[in-house]
């Protein structure tokens, strides 16, 4: 996913980087131009001041336009006496207007005494006009309907409404502010009033001086006050004209505990007003255009006055403490936070319509994004408590400063995840003061903070901004060229992703003992990121160079990031979980991840290392697994990855380049360097890991393990050699039967033996001697190259004579099946020693050898070949005689010249061959039909039957498939994105089922403890039995109710008997066991059994 600027955040973008709207300002009814963001009032012009700037004296006159808005809400309260202010009048009595239903009117503002130094043009007699509650009772009294609800608007924003030059200034009388003087002079000398607009033309001395009385009647004019733009011209009055006069010490309980939240309700107020006007915004609809625009406007004045309290605090020369502002903060964090999300969702809130307004949410945005960036550097410039040493961690501050730092920083979280997708750098910046200002008070709040969303939030940005990267880097591999703007712009957005890097890296470094619940977010992330580059088959196309540049300005972070992660014992949990199921694109980046994780490990303290390559479960969690066991289980997961294979870069050695390797190489080289340094008390563990893996279900974990385990026996002692022989040599004595365990033993066993030194092989001779019947499961999986030449003749003599003294021994007794797993064992003893050591078989024992496999084919010829036309699944379906027969034959090959030619007759086994060559070479099956294509190829090099060879190809299909396999040549031209795609599907489709019984083998294999007895299974022809038995018994009942119905044949008598004698014979052979007997037809079309002999 790429993180775009969509378009109705772009002039967003430019407001932060101080354009000017682009969008002209509409027209009001009647033809006069609606007051705008950046426009001239009526006073302004008069002075060459901006409307909506903050010169002091400079009061904009109130937007036109109607707006509906009802009586306010919110409680009124007595005005507050603030310090310096004693004594000063509270009192709403005084007489009240005909008509006003509203009650006593509120204190007013009153002109100061006459000996106070300073002139002020007396207007106020001439320019009173009635209040807005008055007026509006008035038009309610005269008019109805659509009348009625211009005249609400108008008492909102007092627009249509003679408004006084001088500025804006409520209809009742505002006395009572001047020093000395109280209502009741009000009442007898209302013209020496004054107006807000005559105040804000107050100098600096008389503003200082009049402040104890002034401001407690400003604030309680500010609270009971139903006007938007009322509000906004006090708060602008307080905070141009009064606070810059007013102790910093006492700013919270003086001005901003009883201002702000009124302020923050009135700017929810507008938001909402907004929002619910905004569905009918279009370009026919003027009204509601106007008034849209008149909202905005005067939100950005509000925020404009809040810029002007964050400027005040700022220029204070004084050290400031957090708890003496606490509430401009939070109000400031919570106004920009709206303004930001309302901008954010504007495209959808003004439904298409957005070019009407976008001027002023520009300027709405530039003066939010103005706000913050004040507001942050007044953060960074406050002390969180009264005293204390910061840096060295001893403080002695109120619980109230760290709430609120936690609850400005949480804010900035929240703001953060609004202003992503709107302005970078931005962003970026408020990133860099969560971090800052987290790291520099961690004594404080670092058991408060919500470090979890922290690291998600840095988590979620890096994630995103890497995406654009890439995005970016495929647009450049498509353009070409390394100077357009879409390589600049992804030069941008590398730095964007390694400034989100070094600050995850930098806030982890700091907080990781309270990050346990974030290991998951950051495990992710790696995979995420290693998913979407080589050599992952989801990988995007990204060009050479730019691979490079991310890998050199962001990768290097993540393994930094890795390898201080090592040591949390959480990261291991959720790295080692035994639970962890991963999509198919994360399962290289996991095995990966593991193989770095092995790198890094061998640098770390004894503690650590145990810590990765125990297992173990924590309470309330799963199980873990060893750090091997987790590389093998995942490293059998990457199957299409190994298929492909896929290539990485390979070490580098000295004085030669590092060259692309395969997966398996991979993790192979790196295997082996962990098992070299590992610590010496981690060696159980390190045999466990590999014995499990060895023994696993899946071949090329198998290999994997078995390729490390040599590694091991050739980088360790003689001793330790041997004693890895022996036990694998007895875990092979001690397996069942015919398993995948026992087959990779085998292959372990044999190339264990070529890395024994000549003195242990000789002692392997002599404890697992072939005399024994036993220990010859051991010599068939011997290659007898291993020994030195001596050892090598002797142990093939003591294989042959023990092999044929036991065939002799088997061919004289009674030859059940059941003893054929035994001369099975021998048969395959002896074709090891003639495959690896023929020529150091003298020729009595090549005599011997030859003697005994032509007894058992004779056997083998008379009982299945030419009896075979009766029932010959009773024994050729046997598993124990295919396997004789499968070792007879390339036993008896290599003597091919010396056996009796009598022994096989070319007569019978020629004319068949030709038929089950075509039957084979048109199978199916892939697997089949590969065999069957080499054998054909042995067979056509080596015979002199050559008559035979064309019967072989039956078809032109047979001919052309033969032909390819000379050839080498593919059957499907297929390219390298369609054989990664294929590739992809396939891992798609077999990851399930292998991934379920991996699992399930992994769970056993954890447990120590030895696995409970199970019930015997059933025999595969129990169920046979049954059926049979039920049929027989089912012909006994039929026979038994025709008896008394009529009289029986004459041959009957004589079938029972026979049937009776069939039974005898098949008790006495359960009661004896089955026994290798011909099968043959008597006369009278019975079948009966004799013996071979």
């Amino acid at each position: 996913m790429t993180r775009k600027v969509s378009a109705p955040f772009t002039f967003f973008a430019r407001a932060a980087a101080g354009e000017r709207p682009r969008t002209p300002a509409p027209r009001a009814p009647g033809g006069r131009e609606a007051a705008v963001w950046g426009g001239t009032s009526d006073e302004g012009r008069a002075r060459g001041q901006p409307a909506g700037g903050r010169a002091r004296g400079a009061c904009p006159r109130s937007p036109p336009g109607p707006l509906p808005r009802g009586p306010s809400s919110s409680p009124t309260r007595p005005a507050p006496q603030g310090p310096g202010a004693p004594g000063a009048s509270t009192s709403r009595a005084g007489p009240t207007r005909p008509g006003d239903a509203r009650g006593p009117p509120a204190p007013g503002l009153r002109r100061p005494e006459s000996g106070n130094t300073w002139s002020l043009r007396a207007k106020s007699a001439h320019h009173r006009v009635e209040s807005f509650a008055c007026q509006t009772s008035r038009l309610l009294s005269v008019v109805s309907g659509g009348g009625q609800r211009r005249a609400r608007k108008a008492c909102r924003f007092g627009g249509e409404l003679p408004v006084p030059a001088a500025g804006f200034r409520s209809g009742w009388e505002l006395a009572g502010l001047g020093r000395g003087g109280g209502m009741s002079e009000e009442r007898a000398a209302p013209a020496s009033a004054v107006s807000l607009g005559e105040v804000r033309s107050w100098p600096e001395a008389l503003c200082r001086r009049e402040l104890p009385s002034v401001l407690p009647q400003l604030l309680s004019m500010y609270q009971h006050s139903d006007n938007w733009m009322e509000h906004i011209q006090i708060l602008k009055v307080i905070v141009e004209m009064f606070l810059p006069h007013m102790n910093h010490l006492t700013l919270e309980d003086t001005l901003f505990s009883q201002v702000l939240p009124k302020t923050v309700e009135l700017f929810d107020d507008m938001m909402c007003e907004l929002t619910s006007q905004a569905r009918g915004l279009s370009s026919q609809n003027v009204e509601i255009q106007t008034t849209l625009r008149n909202i905005l406007q005067t939100m950005v004045q509000l925020l404009g006055a809040l810029s002007g309290c964050v400027q005040h605090v700022c220029a204070t020369q004084e050290s400031i403490v957090l708890e003496s502002i606490n509430s401009l903060p939070s109000s400031v964090l919570h106004v920009i936070k709206s303004t930001f999300v309302h901008c954010k969702n504007s495209e959808s809130v003004y439904s298409g319509h957005l070019h009407l307004v976008s001027d002023l949410l520009q300027a709405l945005f530039k003066e939010a994004y103005s706000l913050q960036k004040q507001l942050m550097e007044l953060l960074d410039m406050v002390c969180v408590g009264p005293s204390g040493d910061e840096s060295g961690g001893t403080l002695s501050t109120a619980a109230g400063g760290s709430e609120d730092l936690l609850f400005v920083i949480h804010s900035l979280l929240d703001i953060c995840s609004v202003i992503s997708s709107m302005d970078h750098a931005f962003h970026a910046n408020t990133w860099k003061f969560i971090i800052k200002q987290s790291i520099k008070h961690q004594a404080m709040i670092k058991s408060q903070l919500k470090h979890s969303a922290v690291v998600s939030g840095l988590c979620e940005d890096t994630l995103l901004s890497f995406h654009s990267c890439v995005q970016l880097a495929e647009q450049t591999a498509e353009s070409g060229a390394q100077d357009t703007v879409d390589y600049r712009l992804f030069q941008k957005t590398l730095k964007l992703c390694r400034f989100f890097a070094n600050s995850l890296l930098h806030y982890t470094k700091e907080f990781l003992p309270f990050l346990s619940d974030s290991c998951c977010a950051l495990h992710q992330l790696y995979l995420q990121i290693h998913s979407k580059l080589p050599p992952s088959l989801y990988a995007a196309g990204i060009p050479d160079p730019q691979q490079e540049e991310i890998a050199a300005a962001f990768l290097v972070t993540l393994d930094l990031l890795i390898s201080q992660l090592l040591t949390f014992q959480p990261f291991v949990q959720v790295v080692l979980d035994s639970k962890l199921e991963l999509p198919c694109e994360l399962q290289l980046p996991q095995c990966l991840l593991l193989v770095v994780i092995l790198e890094k490990l061998p640098s770390q303290p004894e503690g650590v290392q145990a810590l990765w390559c125990t297992e173990g479960q924590s309470s309330g969690a799963s199980a873990r697994l060893s750090l091997l066991g987790a590389v093998f289980f995942s490293f059998e997961q990457c199957s299409a990855e190994l298929s492909l294979p896929v290539r990485l870069q390979g070490a580098q050695g000295r004085g030669r380049a590092a060259a692309a390797v395969t997966l398996y190489q991979h993790v192979c080289v790196r295997l082996c360097a962990f098992i070299a340094s590992v610590h010496p008390s981690l060696f159980p563990q390190l045999d466990t890991a590999l014995l499990d893996a060895v023994l696993s279900a899946h071949m090329i974990t198998s290999l994997l393990a078995v390729d490390a385990w040599c590694f091991l026996a050739r980088y360790g002692t003689a001793e330790l050699c041997a004693h890895h022989v022996t036990v694998v040599a007895h875990l092979i004595k001690s397996c069942p039967g015919e398993c995948h365990q026992l087959t990779s033993l085998s292959v372990l066993l044999r190339r264990l033996l070529f890395l024994m030194a000549p003195p242990q092989q000789v002692e392997f001779l002599r404890n697992f001697s072939p005399r024994v019947a036993a220990n010859l499961l051991l010599w068939q999986c011997v290659s007898f190259q291993a020994f030195p030449a001596e050892l090598r003749e002797q142990a093939a003599l003591e294989v042959c004579r023990a092999g044929a003294d036991q065939g002799r021994e088997w061919l004289s007794g009674p030859r059940r099946l059941g003893e054929l797993a035994g001369l099975n064992t021998l048969l395959s003893a002896l074709l090891a020693v003639c495959t690896s050591a023929g020529d150091a078989l003298d020729s009595a024992q090549r005599a011997a050898v030859v003697d005994v496999g032509s007894r058992l084919w004779a056997l083998l010829d008379v009982t299945l070949v030419r009896a075979a036309g009766c029932l010959p699944e009773q024994v050729t379906s046997q598993p124990s005689v295919q396997q004789t027969l499968s070792l007879l034959c390339p036993l008896l090959g290599f003597f091919i010249q010396t056996l009796d030619p009598q022994l096989i007759s070319q007569d019978e086994v020629l004319p068949s061959l030709s038929s089950v060559f075509a039957l084979l070479l048109v199978g199916r099956s892939w697997l089949l039909e590969q065999h069957a294509l080499e054998a054909f190829m042995q067979f056509a090099e080596g015979t002199n039957q050559e008559e035979i060879v064309p019967q072989c190809l039956s078809s032109e299909e047979t001919k052309n498939k033969v032909v390819s396999f000379l050839e080498k040549a593919g059957c499907v031209e297929e390219t390298a994105a369609a054989r990664v795609e294929r590739v992809k599907q396939e891992k798609g489709v077999f990851s399930g089922p292998f991934a379920n019984s991996a699992a399930a083998e992994g769970a056993k294999g954890s447990s120590s403890q030895p696995y409970a007895k199970r019930a015997r299974p059933a025999s595969p022809l129990e169920e046979e039995y049954r059926s049979a038995l039920r049929a027989a018994a089912g012909a006994l009942e039929v026979l038994e109710v025709l008896l008394p119905k009529a009289p029986a044949p004459d041959w009957l008598l004589g079938s029972v008997e026979l049937l009776q004698q069939r039974l005898g014979g098949l008790r006495r052979g359960l009661l004896s066991g089955a026994r290798l007997d011909g099968v043959a037809v008597d006369s009278g079309g019975s079948i009966t059994h004799q013996h071979v002999l």
